[in-house]
């Protein structure tokens, strides 16, 4: 056993150089590449999260401005329809006025034609009882008159 202890000895005794480079080793790992590494990878890091936050800045921003644009074109097209609704208005007022003033004439027409009616009515009235009266006298004068005289 004691040889045993011997070449265990020795054994460690060999093992603290491999030890010692290996610790010097990773040191030199850590101060060299590991730290660097991370630092460059928690840069790229809050890049990528920085650009991550900013595109959904930039997309909440975009869809601000699509939502005020669409409500400008709700505004825009209410308005282009309020225009459209007075104009129609003016064109039915327009067309009530002319209607009116057409009923108006014709109203005008028509009473001036009864006026004219009446008053050829009241000639032609006035006619026929002169004619009437001058047939009556004519009448009466022949049936008056003695039988051989006027033949």
């Amino acid at each position: 056993m004691d040889e045993t202890l011997q070449q265990l000895g020795k054994l460690l005794l060999g093992a603290v150089p491999t030890v010692i480079m290996l610790a010097l080793l990773y040191a030199l790992y850590n101060a060299i590449v590991h730290k660097p590494l991370r630092r460059v990878l928690e840069e790229r890091h809050s890049k990528t999260e920085g650009a991550i936050e900013k595109s959904k800045a930039d997309i909440a921003a975009a869809e601000a401005r699509t939502a005020e644009y669409e409500q400008s074109l709700r505004e825009a097209r209410a308005a282009v329809f309020r225009a459209q609704e007075a104009k129609r208005q003016v064109a039915m007022q327009a067309r009530a006025k002319a209607v009116a003033e057409a009923r108006s004439r014709a109203q005008a027409q028509v009473q001036a034609a009864k006026v004219a009616i009446e008053k050829d009515r009241v000639t032609a009235e006035q006619g026929l009882q002169a004619e009437a009266a001058a047939l009556a006298r004519e009448i009466v004068r022949r049936v008056l008159q003695p039988a051989g005289a006027g033949r």
